[in-house]
């Protein structure tokens, strides 16, 4: 996706030909306080290669302009949305070990088959300790099928594993008179200025643990409102110009980074996924 001019534009969408055509999307809040793209497409992918090889075509529908700064400079916030659904590796490695208890149980003897517990329900007849450790007919149950107390089996349900992984490459904040552009690009510009502003309103917001945080000031906040807030992951990556005529930006820039770092979460309690072992 990417937010033009305070609008969300769906870049994976096609028209009936197949081609590419950026189409205008709208951003909603479900019920859990999540932001919601309907009607967004998504496209399956099974590894890294994937996933660049549709960002080399994406990035070619992105708003862009030339200005006196950048040749190639980027006019819209960029949003690439992963979602991940996997299992989870604790239930892989469960599954493993179950089976292993399995093949060693095959190789024991048949005390070590049965549950303590089928002894205690049927009290076997009274024989000499060598007999009970030794002989398989210290057992009430002639084999492991006809025990009251089954073995454990390799059964195990598990709950899918399902995260989200959003990477924003944001529109960089301009002045009017490096840039030297006029008309639309100007309008651009000013948008693009606001979004970031709104940005920078939501991590004070969250910084200062006010009550209300104002994620639909923009378009821009109101996407990213589940990726910023809530027990999500935030990591603040900044470029900036080593030039000094550039040191106006370089610390609008570094002033935005510090204010979200001042952002402090409470960690909420989850529910752990469950293995159920039949």
């Amino acid at each position: 996706m990417e937010v033009y001019n305070n609008e969300v534009y769906d870049l994976l969408a096609r028209d009936e030909q197949g081609n590419a055509v950026g189409q205008r999307r709208d951003v909603v809040t479900t019920s859990s306080g999540a932001s919601q793209v309907p009607n967004l497409t998504y496209e399956p992918v099974c590894n890294a290669s994937e996933i660049m090889q549709i960002l080399s075509g994406v990035l070619k529908l992105r708003a862009q302009c030339p200005t006196l700064i950048h040749a190639d400079s980027s006019r819209s916030h960029l949003v690439v949305s992963l979602t991940i659904s996997t299992k989870s590796p604790d239930a892989l490695a469960l599954a493993h070990s179950l089976q292993r208890a399995k093949k060693d149980m095959k190789n024991s003897t048949c005390k070590q088959w049965w549950s303590p517990r089928c002894r205690r329900a049927n009290p076997p007849s009274r024989h000499s300790a060598d007999e009970l450790t030794v002989s398989p007919a210290s057992s009430p149950c002639s084999s492991p099928a006809l025990s009251p107390c089954p073995s454990p089996r390799n059964s195990i349900s598990v709950t899918p594993f399902r995260t989200k992984l959003q990477l924003v490459d944001l529109a960089g904040s301009e002045c009017v008179g490096m840039i030297g552009l006029s008309g639309a690009a100007l309008w651009e510009m000013s948008c693009i200025n606001r979004s970031l502003s709104a940005l920078s309103d939501v991590l004070g917001a969250l910084a200062e643990q006010r009550p209300h945080v104002p994620y639909r000031n923009s378009k821009l906040t109101h996407l990213l409102q589940d990726t910023i807030g809530g027990d999500s992951k935030l990591l603040v990556m900044l470029c900036v110009s080593p030039m000094h005529r550039f040191i106006t930006e370089s610390l609008q820039s570094l002033a935005f980074g510090t204010r979200a770092r001042q952002v402090q979460k409470e960690r909420l309690q989850r529910k752990t996924n469950t293995h159920k072992v039949i």
